[in-house]
């Protein structure tokens, strides 16, 4: 746990008692503080009290009385479309209002640190895809090569249930643009940015606000070293802006998987499924990563470019990142592949919630069937049009069943609803060579809980059809 620093004495309410807001409030109160919580869900707060945390509504007649902070939940919305009642009270009380991305990075560091002999050091990563597996790979890479590192923040656990920071430690934190538009306090020594697309616009009032979320990581985190996906326009400004001079570019690395970047600068990019780094105007490594089963697809490679960076960044030798990216295992419900049967491989890519991440997993395979739907985002799969020349067939699963098959085109579809019914149709369909992929291109809250809950009702009709 990481005690929180600086709240000593005083009283802090907590707002969301989901996983981030029960480790933030035992955080506040390993710092001396004292936690109050309060959460909309009968359930979460008969949960936190069962737990011995203290409940307070801190909207009752006089609640904000001696409070110096609110602590919200990454989950709450806190501007767009409207401020939880909560927050907006708070802001009228003159309350504090931040994170818990917010008082980790106002926290880790301790005067303890003096004594060690290296500094700790924490890699943030962002972007709208591939946030989860680029940060799971580094933290992947710096553990086989026997470097002490801890993995949080929007993957594993809460930033605030890490262990204290220990000598010569990198902690890799995954954080979505829940987290970074609310934090006060933004550090990381070195931030990664992979790419944007259109997501969450609701909750950020459209694209720019979005976009203005992520960047905060690094106009107000100041890392020392920024690596920058540059495939769209919005990295491209990025990495200029974090730029020092016009030649000079090692506090910039910047990344691609569609082209070959040039200049005198330090740069990383994939062409053909190979990635290479070059520096100061010469190849500096060539990585073949078409044969890692563990990052397989375009989409991976940028991830791998990503990982490849930071860890050089860190000191790393080239040939030790390679050799820890052939035993990357892969995150489940991100093209995870479940197995093969009769030459038929099954694909679980449960994480594929928007069009955009689900192209990249259609673009991995060849001759997919594809299971798709649930709760579809702003503008469905209309994006996906002429990105569906890898589909055999698509079975269409939940609520926005109907409308996907409106947007597919001439490429074959069975609206199935269920799950149960999509992956026995796709395998009783399916022939050597064929890969059944869920992809789903939309939210699960029609049908499931969540993504992780997608993702095992579908691993598990396919272990039984493996298994058969």
């Amino acid at each position: 746990m990481i005690p929180v620093r600086g709240y000593e004495g005083h009283k802090v309410a907590v707002l969301g008692l989901g996983r981030s807001g029960l480790a933030t409030a035992r955080a506040l109160a390993a710092g001396g503080a004292t936690a109050l919580c309060w959460d909309d869900s009968i359930e979460a707060r008969s949960r936190a009290e069962k737990a011995g945390l203290t409940l307070y509504d801190p909207m009752q007649p006089g609640g904000w009385t001696g409070i110096v902070a609110l602590i919200a939940s990454p989950g709450i919305g806190h501007l767009y479309p409207a401020p939880h009642p909560v927050i907006a009270d708070a802001w009228e009380n003159g309350v504090v209002v931040d994170n818990d991305i917010g008082l980790f990075f106002r926290s880790f560091a301790t005067p303890q640190w003096e004594r060690f002999d290296i500094t700790p050091r924490v890699i943030a990563v962002t972007g709208s895809n591939g946030k989860s597996t680029t940060a799971a790979l580094i933290h992947h890479i710096l553990t086989d090569q026997g470097r002490r590192s801890q993995l949080a923040g929007n993957i594993g656990r809460g930033v605030l249930d890490l262990d204290p920071g220990r000598d010569g430690e990198v902690v890799v934190l995954e954080l979505s643009s829940y987290q970074t538009d609310l934090a006060r306090a933004l550090a990381p020594d070195i931030a990664v940015f992979l790419n944007l697309t259109p997501d969450h616009l609701d909750r950020h009032g459209g694209i720019g606000g979005y976009f203005a979320a992520k960047r905060r990581l690094f106009a107000e985190g100041c890392p020392e070293r920024s690596i920058i996906g540059v495939d769209e326009p919005e990295g491209r400004f990025l990495a200029n802006q974090m730029r020092e001079t016009a030649n000079g570019g090692d506090p910039v690395i910047r990344i691609s998987v569609t082209r070959k970047l040039t200049g005198g600068d330090w740069v990383v990019f994939v062409r053909k499924g190979h990635l290479t780094e070059w520096r100061k105007g010469r190849q500096v490594q060539s990585i073949d990563l078409r044969g890692i089963p563990g990052l397989p697809g375009a989409h991976n490679h940028q991830n791998a470019s990503a990982a490849y960076a930071a860890c050089r960044s860190l000191g790393l030798a080239p040939r030790l990142i390679e050799a820890s990216f052939q035993s990357f295992p892969g995150l489940p419900h991100r093209s995870q592949l479940l197995g093969v049967r009769d030459g038929v491989r099954y694909v679980n890519d449960s994480k594929a919630t928007n069009a955009d991440s689900a192209a990249k997993a259609l673009m991995a395979f060849r001759s997919v069937r594809w299971i798709a739907g649930g709760l579809g985002k702003e503008g469905g799969i209309k994006s996906l049009k002429g990105q569906l020349a890898h589909v055999t067939k698509a079975y269409l699963i939940g609520h926005c069943a109907e409308e996907f098959a409106l947007d597919l085109g001439d490429t074959p579809y069975e609206i199935c609803f269920t799950m149960a019914e999509a992956v026995a149709r796709a395998a009783a369909e399916a022939q050597s060579g064929d890969t059944v992929l869920l992809a789903p291109a939309a939210a699960s809250f029609d049908q499931y809980p969540n993504f992780e809950k997608r993702g095992e009702d579908f691993m598990a009709r396919v272990k039984t059809i493996l298994n058969a």
